[in-house]
């Protein structure tokens, strides 16, 4: 058995099981739930076990209790296949007045709740894991810290390893743990297998309707083309009719992404919205966004060569990429990650926003002189619109880069930072 590499999202799941009774750890597919819950858990059970599942499923629905049996906290993994798990387990959790009694992981939400009838509201928490960070896979060096950024700890100093060759391979493999450790053919091949699996199989799990195959990769394509951007299911279909002569409506088009939001393989991202001065008015549609950028590249069936050989896609894949690292970061602060964008057509990358009230400013950009001054521009004139009489000053500008070797303060306050020197 290889080592275990330690993730962010432990320290969050000791806190959350020392404060509740229940902790259900939520994420897409191999992105390594069970294997962290594992280094917590005391005693486990693997719903879908094939040589248990059906007596599994079966004892949830007569005796129940007998499964929760064990040395605690302990592990119900793939619980959403019995959902009426969730009602024993708050009940349980109600009678032994402990915290700390069950880790569960599901790497999809339930298809019928219909058998549950109480939020776990008081009794759970709820933890949601995405595939590793750069830093967690060991691939950023971790010199600056989100967390002392908020501290307002500015002075900022690190050097980035990661080249523009070295930078499209990580984004085309991902942040699969089993990914990490391999050479790089075999490692790039993990995001296809993904893919297979989720355009084959997993996406039916969402809602137990079996989907077309060929519809589910084309809307998968067109997502992935779209990716950073704040479009409606409508552009969608009507992409996917102008690149595959294929006829898709926009009903077909929801259902379909809401299928891979329910199995966590799509995580859009909410509209910032600040306190301004201006009159400014600020747009709520979600930006689009794979959990993963090695998703989007397994798609359109591209690798880093695809990249190099386009700079256009690669700065959308590497915001993915940077998307995906800022939430596992955020997370760990008790924070999330915003996009902003008004009528006037002023962006923000990211914003991340912690639970105190204080926040982030990110433009994202692969780097270059040219793309690093307009994305420090951007920062500036968002926080010249901020009313700071009604909330905080930003703690940060932050233009966060693909390339470029080091870390560093520009003269008008923006921090120019590799992503492989970020860390939580």
């Amino acid at each position: 058995m290889s080592e275990y590499r330690k993730r962010i999202v432990d320290v969050i799941l000791q806190n959350k099981l020392e404060a509740k009774g229940a902790v259900l750890i939520e994420g897409p597919k191999w992105c390594g739930k069970t294997t962290t819950a594992k280094q917590k858990a005391a005693s486990f059970l693997h719903m879908d076990n094939p040589l248990e599942k059906e007596q599994n499923l079966n004892l949830a629905k007569i005796n129940p209790l007998r499964l929760l049996k064990g040395d605690t906290p302990r592990l119900i993994d793939e619980w959403q296949l019995a959902p009426t798990l969730w009602d024993t387990i708050r009940y349980e959790v109600d009678q032994r007045d402990k915290m700390g009694q069950f880790i569960l992981t599901g790497s999809a939400v339930p298809a019928d709740t219909q058998e549950i009838t109480h939020s776990g509201t008081g009794r759970f928490s709820w933890l949601m894991m995405r595939p590793m960070s750069l830093f967690e896979s060991g691939d950023s060096s971790g010199e600056i810290s989100l967390e002392e950024l908020f501290k307002g700890n500015l002075n900022i100093d690190g050097e980035n390893k990661n080249d523009i060759e070295k930078l499209a391979f990580l984004i085309c493999r991902g942040g699969w743990p089993g990914a990490i450790n391999l050479t790089e053919k075999p490692a790039l091949q993990q995001a296809f297998d993904y893919y297979d699996g989720v355009v084959k199989s997993d996406i039916n799990r969402a809602d137990g309707n079996n989907k077309n195959e060929e519809r589910v990769r084309r809307i998968m394509r067109s997502f992935a083309r779209n990716q950073g951007a704040q479009i409606a299911n409508t552009v969608i279909a009507k992409d996917i009719l102008a690149n595959d002569s294929s006829s898709v409506n926009e009903d077909t088009v929801h259902s379909y992404i809401d299928a891979l939001k329910k199995i966590f393989v799509i995580e859009d991202m909410a509209a910032w919205n600040p306190n301004l001065r201006s009159k400014s008015a600020i747009r709520s549609s979600d930006t689009r966004y794979f959990v993963d950028p090695s998703i989007a590249a397994a798609s359109l069936g591209v690798g880093p060569e695809d990249l190099l050989n386009d700079l256009n896609t690669y700065g959308l894949f590497f915001e993915t990429l940077c998307v995906r690292d800022l939430r596992v970061f955020a997370e760990s602060l008790n924070g999330s990650v915003f996009h902003y964008r008004d009528n006037t057509n002023l962006e923000c990358d990211a914003v991340v926003h912690l639970r105190n009230g204080k926040y982030g400013l990110i433009e994202i950009k692969l780097g270059g002189d040219d793309l690093i001054n307009e994305g420090a521009e951007n920062l500036k004139k968002l926080a010249g619109k901020i009313d700071t009489a009604k909330m905080k000053d930003p703690s940060f500008l932050m233009v966060l880069t693909g390339v470029g070797q080091y870390a560093y303060k520009r003269d008008d306050g923006v921090l120019v930072v590799p992503i492989g020197c970020l860390k939580n």
